[in-house]
């Protein structure tokens, strides 16, 4: 879903059948129990005492709910939500423009919060503290510095990797959630929801088949509801069955448990060019023609979730699992010097 980068209302960018698809309460936001708890706390107190809702982090694997989370809260609080992202934000005057445009009770959203730079993370400091923004006029001897007033407002930033947040920018939100991978209980009953959305007839063989091939993502498991749908529409079925779900699968190179042939192709690297492992994430890119962002971002998160890979000091190792799944031997010598390099660190 493309995020406009000028910070305007979202109403104007946002695409209709993901807005449709996104759950428009808490009630219906399925899963993430406890962040909700929190959040619901959080925001009926910052109402009682008719105030914004303090800088709220959201972290977790891409795809699973942090910008519909911003929705949700912005909703909740009853406030217009401006939407932006980390990238999109290039310079001073970028932000600075987002920020002098926002009203009292504003939510402001930053997806990929990690990618601002140093220099753009430090004009946040004051906005998101005392509520001011510090411009510098002139160099040099002659510089000066003018500090405008910013009405309330409320700052929701989301990442997939909080490692690469500065320390004072993490300590400056009043909240940080991280948000997990869904059960298959929890995806097929987003699955169903959306089915109904979509006004499509889903059989629970087919709900769950789905589930189990959606990477415990929403984002995935509704992509993949659509292009069900899809097949089933040219195909001239009522009803997207359990035979449908595997024909749309089989067209779309996705296993039984989700792998994607780009997957499928970085394991591969691992054990026919670096022998399992361990090997570095830039190695792992350049044999795999894969950007070193994506394979962070998107396949690492769910092959470590599903034991397919391992992290060591020294790289990334593909596991026993990995080899039975891609049919491949897993060669003794490699199982006797990992053991070897267990008992070294005992």
């Amino acid at each position: 879903m493309p995020l406009p980068p000028d910070g305007q209302p979202v109403e104007k960018e946002e695409d209709f059948l993901a807005q449709t698809l996104r759950p428009q309460t808490f009630v219906e936001y399925i899963g993430q129990q406890k962040t909700k708890d929190n959040l619901s706390v959080a925001i009926g107190a910052a109402q009682i005492r008719r105030e914004p809702l303090e800088h709220v982090l959201i972290h977790g694997p891409a795809g699973i709910g942090k910008t519909t989370l911003a929705y949700l809260i912005a909703k909740e609080m009853r406030s217009s939500l401006r939407v932006t992202s980390g990238p999109a934000i290039e310079k001073v005057g970028d932000l600075a423009a987002i920020l002098t445009n926002l009203e009292a009770g504003d939510v402001l959203f930053i997806d990929e919060v990690h990618r601002l730079s140093k220099l753009i993370e430090e004009i946040l400091y004051p906005a998101m503290e005392s509520r001011s923004l510090d411009i510098v006029l002139g160099k040099g001897g002659g510089a000066r510095t003018i500090q405008l007033p910013l009405p309330p407002f409320t700052l929701i930033a989301a990442t997939t990797r909080i490692g690469l947040l500065s320390s004072p920018l993490r300590s400056r939100f009043g909240s940080t959630f991280r948000l997990e991978f869904y059960s298959e209980q929890e995806i097929e009953e987003i699955l169903n929801r959306s089915a109904k959305i979509l006004g499509v007839s889903l059989t629970p063989e087919a709900s769950k088949k789905l589930a189990v091939s959606s990477r415990s993502t929403p984002r995935v498991a509704n992509r993949l509801l659509k292009r069900c749908r899809d097949l089933a529409q040219v195909e001239k079925h009522n009803i997207i069955d359990e035979q449908i779900v595997s024909r749309a699968l089989k067209m779309l190179e996705i296993d039984e448990v989700g792998l994607e042939s780009s997957d499928r192709k970085i394991l591969r690297v691992l054990i026919e060019h670096f022998n399992g492992g361990p090997a570095g994430i830039q190695a792992i890119a350049a044999s795999s023609s894969e950007e070193e962002e994506t394979i962070l971002e998107v396949f690492e998160p769910y092959l470590l979730r599903i034991g397919f890979l391992t992290r060591t000091p020294r790289g990334r190792a593909a596991t026993k699992a990995a080899y039975r799944h891609l049919g491949v031997n897993f060669p003794k010598k490699i199982d006797d010097a990992r053991d070897h390099n267990n008992e070294s660190m005992l």
